[in-house]
């Protein structure tokens, strides 16, 4: 029953998700960079629109769509209010995380540590939760903690 929840709210939340135009892609693609120019990092852009650094591999094998990950994480909105960190890893299945959660875990093994910019339809979309407004380019630092 608990899964059938899970998968319910997951199904509404990927259903329910606005579609971006080119155009509203471009314009968080031109906010992202300005931002990268403003804090002088560099990252690869990946064909989706997110931008990222590994800052370390890690070693073993490669994480897979599959696998469930445990991991810490900072996450920050563009004015570097954070809307969430956990010290203390949490634990998930790949295929169940954000958009673009799920393309850096596929980049990295265990152990591993990335910096990313996520635009709104990787991240939350149009979604209002408690301390992230709708539309917002997210960024996030994470390490990966165990891989099973």
């Amino acid at each position: 029953m608990r899964k059938f929840i899970l998968l319910t709210v997951l199904g509404i939340a990927l259903f329910s998700c606005k579609t971006y135009t080119e155009d509203d892609k471009k314009q968080f693609d031109l906010q992202i960079q300005e931002f990268l120019k403003k804090e002088n990092i560099t990252c690869k852009r990946s064909s989706s629109g997110l931008y990222f650094k590994i800052l370390e591999e890690g070693q073993g094998e490669q994480i897979r769509y599959s696998d469930i990950v445990s991991f810490t994480y900072r996450g920050t909105l563009l004015n570097g209010k954070v809307f969430d960190e956990q010290k203390e890893p949490v634990e998930f299945e790949v295929r169940q995380l954000i958009g673009a959660w799920k393309e850096i875990m596929l980049e990295l093994k265990p152990g591993g540590k990335a910096f990313l910019v996520a635009p709104p339809h990787l991240g939350y979309g149009e979604h209002e939760l408690s301390h992230i407004p709708p539309h917002s380019i997210l960024v996030f630092e994470l390490e990966v903690k165990n891989v099973r």
